[in-house]
């Protein structure tokens, strides 16, 4: 029995949504009688593999997978990794699986990469996958699980009967927990892997970013622009004080709707749920839907010439001021101390 965990990486290591997907597979391979969880990590290549299988050994990781031999990211080629190794483990239809569960899972977190390489895996094994997990147990012949419903506003308990589980876990619901004391080292395998053409169809190639490598659902800092930031030119300060910080740019949904910057920068509802330690909302008003997308930001900064704007009464801090002022002034004074 084997409890996979898809980790997701950045510029410092293991991307913090992953750690938290790792929390949440520890205690399932607990509760399931399992060693561990066998993390599953892509473009890891040595020499990095063997820092990477200390680190995901402080989570509870028993073996690592450092998968190389797929450039960029490859939805559907990871998902025929992780299918293989599930059916190696006795856990996929098809593999000797049992018909009940046994302890066999592939978690993920909840971001964009996680929930669509799951997509794919639950495509390619027939097997079903839930989405936006807060927890996971196992009761005899089937999982039970809680997940977030109506972005949050709701938990629904459900019961997952099948030969293995595709978990993915919702973004701000599970804290990064390491293991207490010396934990042991895990075995790390390096595995290089190949993949047909049609499987590379669909490939976004990885290059270093302004914001390190991070992506917005991992990064640790991000910086929000709304319908103030006024065009899609009025986006550069926001770039250069993302850059000076390490973060990347997040967006509001009517920032999209003009046309101003594409849908993979929403932050929301309906776009990506962030984690930050930082959120510094620019120009953004604050509708429920956008607040239910930041609201598991550590800390949340709001500039905006409205006081009574809905950001500016939850923020943390809140600065009421004209963002095309704000902005340059403190990209000055970070210059000034860097």
């Amino acid at each position: 029995m084997t409890v996979f965990c898809l980790v997701e990486l950045d510029s410092g290591g293991v991307a913090e949504a992953s750690l938290r997907a790792m929390t949440l597979a520890r205690g399932l391979a607990a509760d399931a009688g399992a060693a561990g969880v066998t993390a599953v990590a892509f473009a890891a290549a040595p020499p990095g593999a063997a820092g990477l299988g200390a680190e995901l050994a402080a989570y509870g990781a028993a073996e690592v997978y450092a998968v190389s031999g797929i450039d960029g990211y490859a939805p559907q080629a990871w998902a025929r990794v992780l299918a293989g190794l599930l059916a190696a483990a006795g856990g996929a239809p098809g593999a000797g699986a049992s018909p009940e569960i046994s302890g066999h899972a592939v978690v993920a977190a909840g971001t964009e990469r996680g929930n669509e390489v799951l997509a794919h895996l639950g495509a390619v094994t027939g097997l079903p996958m839930a989405a936006n997990c807060v927890a996971a147990a196992p009761v005899p012949g089937a999982l039970a699980l809680v997940r977030q419903r109506w972005a949050g506003l709701l938990l629904e308990e459900a019961v997952l009967d099948a030969p293995a589980a595709l978990l993915t876990v919702a973004a701000d619901a599970v804290s990064p927990v390491p293991v207490s004391g010396r934990p042991a080292a895990a075995v790390v395998h390096e595995l290089t892997a190949t993949a047909a053409d049609a499987d590379l169809v669909i490939r976004a190639a990885e290059s270093p970013d302004a914001g390190g490598g991070a992506s917005l659902a991992t990064a640790r800092v991000v910086v929000g622009g709304g319908r103030g930031v006024g065009s899609a030119d009025g986006f550069a300060p926001l770039e250069e004080l993302a850059a000076l910080l390490g973060g990347v740019v997040g967006v509001s949904r009517v920032v999209t709707s003009e046309g101003w910057r594409p849908h993979t920068m929403q932050v929301g509802q309906t776009g990506t749920k962030i984690t930050p330690d930082l959120y510094l909302a620019c120009g953004i008003s604050g509708a429920i839907q956008h607040f239910a997308g930041c609201s598991g930001a550590k800390h949340i900064i709001a500039i905006n010439t409205d006081p009574s704007a809905p950001m500016m009464t939850r923020a943390d801090y809140a600065v009421v001021g004209d963002l095309h002022e704000v902005l340059p002034a403190l990209i000055q004074t970070l210059k000034a101390r860097s």
